[in-house]
């Protein structure tokens, strides 16, 4: 009888209802690949899509969610090198196949058969998980579990978008479309870290402190100014931001105004929504250019996590939920009631 593990997973799409708590069999490594045993695991708002569900997503049942994780290797597949059972390590859900033109050009996360954990393949709300062994990076002894699960998908996906993608240079301003959320916080850091001024547009009060203490260096209360993109241009003199980083999609038509002249718009998500009208007329007359992109590389990832372990990069952690409560921690996040990154605790 194969070992057991305890697990949240869903059969089938709909609200957190559909979360189901119980044990299922512990994968097994295959070649190339580690069994990791989860201590901690992260929640994204991907996790929210995959349970709801969309045209053409296709799961094998029973799905276990969750992207990102951290923990300690449990077992070492056929044909890996360089890792043994103990080693603790954070996982990076990006997946390619290491075999494509793209993967061997190093752009894995444009792989041809990209996968990500959690929506692709079954992934973190478990405690066991298994992935390619060169998706897994040591975690030094100084890293909190939480914090690096916490740090792992959100902080690749902003660098990729800021520096690899967006080209960020010092000097620039930089505008940043919500203030508490995964993406948004790790963008407001980065941006600060590569010397730029950062605006924040937030909800309220309390979402805007939070920005305020990673360093956005002016506020914008949406709620006192729901046309923020005046706002923004009052206090750019008229000119414009540099760079626009717009995770909701929705609010495209004020970013637009909000750019200046040649101005860049980065996207990673659409937290709005995925369908909206834009006025083609502001990006062929203010020169804008819309760049998007999923997660990053696996060097984009390396050298942002050694980042976060150096402590120059923080995760921001709002609370921890045992695992058999994720269908809370579910709910608190569909609400916007968090500030930072919500984890499960793996038993």
């Amino acid at each position: 009888m194969a070992e057991k593990m305890l697990a949240v997973w869903i059969e089938e799409h709909g609200g957190p209802e559909v979360l189901r708590h119980g044990e299922l069999p512990v994968p097994e490594p295959g070649r190339g690949e580690v069994l990791v045993r989860l201590r901690a695991a992260a929640l994204n708002h991907l996790d929210l899509w995959v349970r709801r569900g969309w045209p053409g997503l296709k799961l094998s049942y029973p799905h276990i969610l969750g992207a990102d994780g951290a923990g300690e290797i449990a077992e070492v597949g056929p044909g890996v090198e360089g890792w043994r059972k103990g080693d603790r390590v954070v996982l990076n859900p990006n997946i390619g196949c290491g075999e494509c033109a793209y993967c061997l050009a190093g752009e894995d996360n444009r792989c041809e058969r990209w996968q990500l954990l959690g929506e692709t393949r079954s992934g973190t709300y478990a405690q066991y998980v298994v992935v390619p062994a060169r998706n897994v990076y040591r975690l030094p002894e100084h890293m909190d579990y939480h914090a690096a699960a916490a740090a792992a998908l959100v902080f690749q996906t902003a660098w990729h978008s800021l520096v690899t993608r967006g080209g960020l240079r010092p000097g620039e301003h930089v505008l940043v479309v919500g203030a508490s959320g995964g993406v948004n916080t790790a963008s407001i850091q980065i941006a600060k870290l590569a010397g730029c001024t950062v605006y924040v547009v937030g909800s309220n009060e309390r979402k805007l402190a939070l920005a305020q203490s990673l360093g956005a260096d002016v506020l914008i209360n949406r709620q006192e100014h729901p046309k923020w993109h005046r706002e923004v241009l009052r206090l750019t003199g008229g000119r414009g931001v540099d760079v626009v980083v717009d995770n909701v999609g929705t609010t495209f038509p004020l970013s637009f105004k909000a750019a200046r002249k040649g101005g860049r718009i980065l996207t990673v998500g659409n937290t709005g929504g995925p369908v909206f009208e834009i006025d083609n007329r502001f990006i062929f007359g203010k020169h804008l250019s819309i760049i998007g992109s999923t997660m990053s590389t696996q060097a984009d990832f390396r050298t942002v996590m050694d980042l976060v372990f150096e402590g120059k990069l923080k995760p921001v952690l709002d609370r921890v939920f045992p695992l058999e409560q994720a269908r809370e921690a579910h709910e608190v996040l569909e609400a916007g009631e968090q500030l930072g990154k919500l984890t499960l605790e793996i038993p």
